[in-house]
């Protein structure tokens, strides 16, 4: 198969406007994701697609390849849903650009789950565990069926422990996801559904479309980065 992964890359981030262009380390946010995407040696290209001339020329001068989205999206999934429309290609890969930790081993399991043809669209999820996360907005949470199977995303507490004798894992949603490319299509086609714009959270519409996401459990990824105090933590986390 033909995989590619596209990076969408918006600059003016509404909790943390400009975050892909901060500096972490010796490069800024936007350059680690793409450079630790690359280095995963999965794809047969690496495109970060932006509607800004900074990181669009972050990303060239330094020897990348990206596009300058023609349209305003809502989502990141319809920003590289536009530019994966004649690329000759099977599965895309969305990786965030704000996951500067990006590493191979999820993204190679994540691949390993198109080996079923009815999978779709694939994401990633990590356990949380730290009852100030669970209940911070900021991270999303999914709700899975015993096949691995999405039932639910939100920035709620999902499940809500009525019960507080029931032991229940919670999962943070990871936002890499996998499609294949007619998947992606079918997505973007789509109107924005009323849980999507409610909860901020793009997934959605596949659910509310009918459409489960396969998810993957991994272990730590690392911090995505959504608030100053997140780049902070990836600041330590990188030394």
């Amino acid at each position: 198969m033909n995989i590619v992964a596209m990076i969408p890359a918006r600059y003016a981030a509404t909790r943390f406007p400009a975050k892909l262009m901060q500096q972490l380390g010796n490069k800024t946010v936007i350059r680690h994701t793409y450079d630790n995407t690359i280095a995963t040696g999965l794809f047969s290209d690496v495109i970060v697609v932006t509607d800004s001339e900074i990181i669009f020329n972050e990303i060239t001068s330094n020897g990348g390849k990206a596009i300058m989205s023609k349209k305003n999206h809502e989502s990141g999934s319809d920003r590289i849903a536009e530019a994966a429309v004649d690329l000759d290609v099977d599965i895309i890969v969305n990786v965030q650009g704000d996951e500067p930790f990006v590493q191979k081993d999820p993204l190679e399991k994540l691949l390993a789950t198109f080996k079923e043809p009815s999978v779709q669209v694939a994401s990633l999820m990590q356990e949380l565990k730290d009852p100030t996360l669970i209940e911070d907005p900021n991270y999303v949470k999914v709700a899975v069926d015993r096949n691995m199977n999405s039932l639910f995303f939100s920035r709620s507490v999902i499940p809500y422990p009525r019960d507080k004798n029931i032991s229940i894992p919670y999962y943070e949603h990871i936002g890499v996801y996998a499609f294949r490319k007619q998947a992606l299509l079918n997505f973007t086609n789509w109107p924005m559904t009323p849980l999507e714009a409610a909860e901020k959270i793009e997934c959605l519409r596949y659910l509310e479309y009918g459409v489960p996401l396969k998810m993957v459990l991994t272990q730590y990824m690392g911090v995505e980065i959504d608030t100053p105090e997140d780049l902070i933590k990836a600041a330590k986390l990188l030394k």
